[in-house]
């Protein structure tokens, strides 16, 4: 992943580029400079979507030299956690809610020398990682609900902000390096705000670094200098 003042990390969503072309965009993210890419595992029994297959980003990352970072929302961690290992992304993230045996799921990616870390759904209370906590190296907070973003309206949960003021709360209190990871319309408007709460890893899509009006090198430069203008002393107070 692409680190930004304060470790802020900036991953763009491969669901949000054009996908009967990601050879070509994945080439064109890399070349506006960004180093790592969200992925999107999603069968149809966890979320109405099922956009990018394994196959696809197995040939993907064989021809890209950028950190593949996957979100699994599948119904069946252990299956594909057992697939992507072989693939060995830099990271993978799987749903408690789905998980029966989730500290089993963090081993077996940790085994395999890869980056783990669970996601939450939007109203899933962060005291379900109370014991696992230590084994993840990311939380990934929802701010929407997962497979819905093609909708128009669609908006994070009124609450986002102050679930990730809360998190980090949480994992202040049990000494935990885990990195947040913020996915659901990030938006250059709302890029301080989840910083101020304590994001980690910004989830770039359709609202930041896939605007259609501008590049995706230029979308990415502003997304970067949103970033650093928020460390010079831009800060929002309320949440």
């Amino acid at each position: 992943m692409v680190s930004l003042k304060k470790y802020i990390e900036v991953s763009p969503s491969l669901i949000c580029a054009d996908l009967c072309n990601l050879e070509q965009e994945v080439n064109t993210l890399q070349k506006a400079g960004m180093r790592s890419l969200h992925v999107d595992i999603i069968d149809p029994h966890f979320s109405p979507s099922m956009p990018i297959g394994l196959s696809s980003v197995e040939q993907l990352k064989a021809k890209s030299s950028m950190d593949f970072d996957v979100h699994i929302m599948s119904t069946d961690n252990e299956f594909f956690i057992k697939k992507l290992v072989k693939i060995k992304p830099a990271s993978i993230v799987f749903h408690y809610e789905s998980g029966i045996h989730v500290e089993k799921m963090l081993q077996l990616i940790k085994e395999a020398d890869i980056k783990a870390g669970i996601a939450l759904n939007p109203a899933t209370p962060l005291d379900v990682l109370e014991y696992v906590v230590e084994a993840c190296d990311y939380v990934l907070l929802m701010l929407i609900n997962p497979g819905y973003a093609d909708g128009k309206n669609e908006r994070m949960v009124p609450y986002a902000l102050e679930k990730i003021h809360h998190c980090k709360e949480f994992l202040k209190c049990h000494n935990s390096k885990a990195k947040i990871i913020v996915d659901g319309r990030v938006s250059l408007e709302s890029i301080p705000k989840l910083l101020n709460a304590g994001a980690d890893v910004l989830v770039a899509g359709s609202k930041s670094v896939f605007r259609k009006e501008n590049s995706y090198a230029a979308n990415y430069q502003q997304v970067n200098e949103i970033v650093n203008n928020f460390f010079k002393g831009g800060k929002h107070d309320e949440l």
